[in-house]
């Protein structure tokens, strides 16, 4: 007969075991961005919420497309992160995001967790919100952009550049002319 441990003594071997468990789920996940492409359908759900998101403003919607384009989401995604927290969706909004998203909406976390998860437009509302946050708090469009990412100085300029490529890929090299800055204000 197999004796069973007090829940003290398992609790280190079960920790231990979900250690594993995560580590080898990491090594044979492939990269965030590699992971899945969106299904034609899908595709066209999350243009269609950022679209909305943008609520007709050029400027909006060119940087939340270079935020999709940088994050590679997908609706269901939940990718985890070094520090614990996960990134959810299309934009990939951070689960640090969920408390302060549940107490602006006054919902439960969990619902906000679920609908960042598999609502495309939940979404990428959710990443207007946070994007026109930062910018309101920095006053500065690409510093904006990097707080979407990080709290952290060197990491917002990496990123904001990697958004700043996606935008010109995507919109032309013309994407940061004047007639688009005039449409900004």
């Amino acid at each position: 007969m197999i004796e069973r441990g007090s829940r003290s003594n398992r609790w280190p071997t079960f920790r231990m075991a979900l250690a594993a468990v995560a580590i080898l789920s990491a090594m044979l996940t492939p990269a965030p961005a590699l992971a899945k492409q969106a299904a034609p359908g899908e595709a066209a759900e999350i243009a269609r919420c950022i679209r909305v998101a943008a609520r007709g403003l050029g400027w909006l919607e060119k940087t939340l497309w270079g935020l999709r384009t940088q994050e590679a989401g997908w609706i269901g995604a939940e990718i985890a992160n070094t520090n614990g927290t996960h990134d959810l969706g299309p934009l990939q909004i951070n689960t640090w995001w969920v408390p302060r998203l549940a107490r602006l909406i006054d919902r439960p976390e969990h619902q906000v967790r679920h609908w960042l998860r598999y609502n495309a437009c939940f979404n990428a509302e959710a990443a207007r919100w946070i994007f026109l946050s930062g910018l309101e708090t920095t006053g500065a469009y690409w510093k904006a952009v990097g707080v979407y990412h990080s709290p952290t100085g060197w990491r917002q300029r990496a990123y904001a550049a990697k958004v700043a490529n996606h935008m010109r890929i995507r919109f032309g090299p013309d994407v940061f002319a004047a007639s688009s800055a005039g449409e900004r204000r």
